[in-house]
């Protein structure tokens, strides 16, 4: 394993240790019914700069930077985890039904591929978001409802290439039916592209966020990475920088580390690929 792939796990496990701690502290505040200590206001700490007491400075508010990026990083691993469980499925799905029957199946599973793609993602992902109302969960359903289209086309893709291959024909011959053929013969044939599509989805599911964040349309009452930028956003010209600063850091580490790690995985597990190279 290349050294540039272990420093992006490395960074990874990081940022899942931050989401894991930002858990135990936000549910341990609802335990006890008190304001979590990222969203509690001191007026006399405002806008105050890193320093050994507050290491990544505070907020107009006087909250912590630091505090409030590990609840960011917690939400953002809520909609990188729940939207991928929802797109991930529905185009694997979707894609082994369409590749394996073909004909009227595959014809519906193309159109309705095409009529998702034709329409403007994230305007979708708002509408979604409005009818199941503003908050962490409209936002996840949203994104998770309209980003399942290259799993789809993807899996769909190799499923068309495996279904004439000689151990799917001799499964149809021993008289299986078509499910098990499709989900214990095929879909281990396909299940890189799977993985692969989860380690683009992830980061890209985060910044769809983060973007719906900062519109006000995203998360309510909790520091995601969106609501931060945009918190921080006005008070650039006062020169208080260090809130925006961290906040963008923290995305680009994390989409860098999970674009970096879909390149080893399809350098990896992709035949084609290693074909190639062979």
């Amino acid at each position: 394993m290349r050294l540039s792939v272990r420093l992006c796990l490395a960074a990874l496990a990081v940022y899942f240790a931050a989401a894991v701690f930002g858990e135990v502290q936000y549910r341990v505040a609802q335990i006890r019914d008190v304001t979590p200590e990222y969203n509690r206001v001191d007026t006399a700490a405002r806008d105050l700069p890193p320093s050994a007491e507050h290491w990544l400075g505070t907020d107009n508010l006087g909250r912590s930077v630091a505090l409030r990026l590990v609840q960011g990083t917690r939400i953002a691993f809520y909609v990188g985890v729940l939207t991928s469980l929802i797109a991930i499925p529905l185009g694997v799905v979707l894609g082994l039904l369409g590749g394996y029957f073909g004909g009227k199946t595959d014809s519906f599973v193309v159109w309705l591929c095409a009529t998702v793609a034709s329409m403007p993602g994230l305007l979708f992902i708002l509408a979604i978001a409005l009818v199941v109302g503003k908050g962490l969960a409209g936002v996840i359903v949203g994104i998770g409802l309209t980003t399942w289209v290259g799993t789809c086309r993807t899996i769909r893709a190799e499923t068309i290439k495996h279904r004439g291959r000689a151990y799917v024909l001799a499964a149809r011959t021993l008289g299986y039916s078509h499910l098990r053929i499709m989900f214990r013969h095929i879909l281990p044939n396909v299940a890189h592209v799977a993985l692969i599509q989860l380690s683009i989805r992830f980061p890209s599911a985060v910044a769809t966020e983060v973007f719906i964040s900062f519109l006000g349309i995203g998360v309510q009452g909790e520091p995601s990475w969106g609501v931060m930028i945009n918190n921080a956003r006005t008070r650039l010209w006062q020169g208080v920088w260090w809130e925006m600063a961290f906040t963008t850091l923290a995305i680009f580490v994390l989409v860098l580390a999970f674009n970096h790690l879909a390149d080893y995985l399809r350098d990896r597990f992709d035949p084609a690929l290693r074909s190639e190279r062979a």
